[in-house]
């Protein structure tokens, strides 16, 4: 776990969708000691019809949603905020175009493993930092 899902206007990011999700990847790593093979990343490209976005917003805004296990605190979801806008600031994305949506979930809530609820599970790694 974490699962995320990446959405940008369709045009800006060409040939880079795959480094721009390992550079939201490497921010959770860092920040939430997820193991680096532990990820599932989505990156959706919509046409700007299909788009809309806040006026106060340039063209490269990103929404950024992580379905993660309940249980980091609130200081360790504050430095993933900060590390994704920080890893996401190469790709020209202001940090003021940066939205992150944490939907988190209960280990019971997941089946995973051949259908085995992750509260059963050992995942490898500390879901409470």
């Amino acid at each position: 776990m974490p699962d995320v899902l990446a959405e940008v206007r369709q045009g800006w990011i060409k040939e880079q969708g795959a480094a721009f999700l390992s550079a939201i990847h490497t921010a959770i790593v860092e920040t939430l000691h997820t193991p680096e093979h532990d990820k599932v990343l989505r990156l959706v490209e919509h046409p700007p019809t299909h788009f809309a976005i806040p006026a106060s917003a340039g063209e490269r805004y990103t929404h950024i949603e992580i379905t993660m296990f309940a249980g980091r605190t609130p200081a360790t979801k504050r430095s993933l905020y900060k590390a994704i806008v920080r890893h996401l600031g190469p790709f020209g994305v202001p940090a003021s175009d940066i939205k992150v949506i944490l939907i988190e979930v209960p280990p019971e809530s997941v089946g995973m493993r051949g259908g085995v609820a992750a509260s059963d599970l050992d995942i490898g790694y500390e879901i409470t930092v």
